[in-house]
Order: structure tokens, then C-alpha cells, then sequence
């Protein structure tokens, strides 16, 4: 019998020898895409464990008359490199703001007392907010959750986590500008 070339399959519930051959055929675009975008060759390579993973579970909705497979591929990448660089745009904001948080010896002793009011205040202010709205920014900043992520886990449409994550921290902003905080 003369099996078609791995380009040519139809991604409907290919056997597991296909997918491998679909791998070893697309990952060094799939890998030198992430790369080109990230710059760091070992994300690049979670990114494309991540792509592979996602059209594996996605491969159902895989339809050959949309496009061909690398280029549902290369879109599935694009999607997985703009959650990578957003995760690594939210660790190093989150760094930053811990790194202000913690003691520094060249602080003076008279700034501490305030940075413990401004962490009194900050706390006060997310008290203020509705329970969802909490539970969203506790989620994506404490768990660095995507919002994709975060309806997920809350089982709530990816509408209704935008709405809850913007309109947090709009009330977060005046809640705090309300206490004399400003928003920097």
C-alpha cells in the first residue's frame, strides 16, 4: 500500500507514527518562527512543545480546505508566541513591582512606614472590588494566568473575564486615587 507524503494528510485522527513524521517534518519552522520572535532558543522550544500539544488536542478542527497544515500551524505558533511574550511581559512587571515592594538599603528609614500604608491601601482597595473581579486579578497576577487561561479555570466565557479583568482595574485605579495614590 503506498501511504500518501506527511504534507498531504488529512489531520482528521491521524495514527501516532503520522503525527511523529508531521513533527520531525514541521517543528524546525514551528521552532525557528518561536525563536525569531522570542530570541531565547529554550522558550522557543516550550513554544514548540506547546504548538504541537495544541494541534494534537485541536486536530479535529483541522479543515484542509482552510489551508494547508504548516500554515494552521504557523498560526497556531503565532497564538503561542503572543502568550509567551504577554507571560514575560507580566513576570517582569510583577518583578519590578516586588522588587519595589521589598526593602532596599537605599531607601531611608522614613519611606518604609509609607511603603507598609501604600500595601495597607492597595489591600483596602482590592477589598473594594467585587468578588469575580478578585478573583480575576488575583488569578493573572498572583498565578500569571492568561485571560484564555483564566476562563478556563473559572469555566466563565473569555468575554466575561475581559469585562471583569478591565473593569477591576479601572475601579482598582479610582479606589486608589480615591485614598490619594497615584496611578504611577
Amino acid at each position: 500500500m503506498n501511504r500518501p507524503p506527511a504534507a498531504a494528510l488529512t489531520v482528521v485522527d491521524p495514527p501516532h507514527d503520522d503525527w511523529t513524521t508531521l513533527h520531525h517534518q514541521w517543528s524546525g519552522l514551528v521552532h525557528g518562527l518561536a525563536r525569531q520572535a522570542l530570541g531565547d532558543p529554550r522558550e522557543a522550544e516550550d513554544v514548540t512543545q506547546q504548538v504541537f500539544m495544541a494541534a494534537w488536542r485541536g486536530r479535529h478542527g483541522y479543515a484542509p480546505e482552510r489551508g494547508s497544515f504548516p500554515a494552521w500551524l504557523v498560526g497556531i505558533t503565532r497564538r503561542k508566541v503572543a502568550d509567551a511574550l504577554a507571560a514575560r511581559t507580566r513576570r517582569s512587571e510583577l518583578t519590578t513591582l516586588a522588587t519595589g515592594l521589598l526593602p532596599s538599603s537605599e531607601r531611608s528609614s522614613d519611606d518604609e512606614p509609607e511603603a507598609a500604608l501604600d500595601r495597607v491601601v492597595v489591600t483596602g482597595a482590592l477589598a473594594r472590588l467585587t468578588e469575580p473581579q478578585r478573583r480575576v486579578l488575583r488569578l493573572a497576577f498572583y498565578q500569571d494566568l492568561t485571560q484564555t487561561q483564566i476562563a478556563g479555570v473559572t469555566g466563565w466565557p473569555l468575554g466575561t473575564v475581559k469585562s471583569h479583568t478591565r473593569r477591576g482595574l479601572d475601579r482598582l485605579r479610582r479606589c486608589l486615587e480615591e485614598e490619594g495614590l497615584s496611578a504611577a
